[in-house]
């Protein structure tokens, strides 16, 4: 299995920060590898504490079904086919910041989840982060 590297993860974080002040934005930027765990992590000073674990479960969440948690989001609605999927495996999030991460072959290597402003700018974030990771 393609796994992202740790080069490609800090430059996805280091991505991720320069988005977050270019749009005067505290985030915190979480990438996962491809087994969903921690690959590298950034909390902004004075992001919210809070948004830690957000942006860690948002990185896996778009890892564990390789789409972005915007996407899962709509399928988890009341009466959809994922509604309440986001009690499941140990907690998820089903709402936008969380991207997958592929290389060139167009595998899955990884995630990025960002949390720390609106569900948008979360969003913004995280693509500007996974689009650093070259394989």
């Amino acid at each position: 299995m393609a796994d992202i590297t740790t080069e490609q993860a800090l430059a996805a974080v280091n991505a991720g920060l320069k988005k977050s002040l270019e749009l005067k934005l505290k985030m915190n930027v979480a990438i996962v590898d491809a087994g969903g765990n921690l690959k590298a992590f950034a909390r902004m000073d004075g992001a919210w504490i809070g948004s830690i674990d957000i942006s860690q479960k948002k990185a896996r969440t778009a890892r564990f079904f390789d789409m972005p948690t915007g996407e899962i989001g709509k399928l988890s609605q009341p009466g959809k086919p994922l509604y309440q999927i986001e009690v499941s495996n140990g907690g998820l999030i089903s709402f936008p910041g969380g991207v997958p991460v592929t290389n060139s072959a167009g595998e899955v290597i990884g995630a990025v989840g960002v949390s720390g402003s609106t569900v948008d700018n979360d969003h913004r974030v995280a693509e500007a982060a996974a689009g650093a990771v070259k394989a």
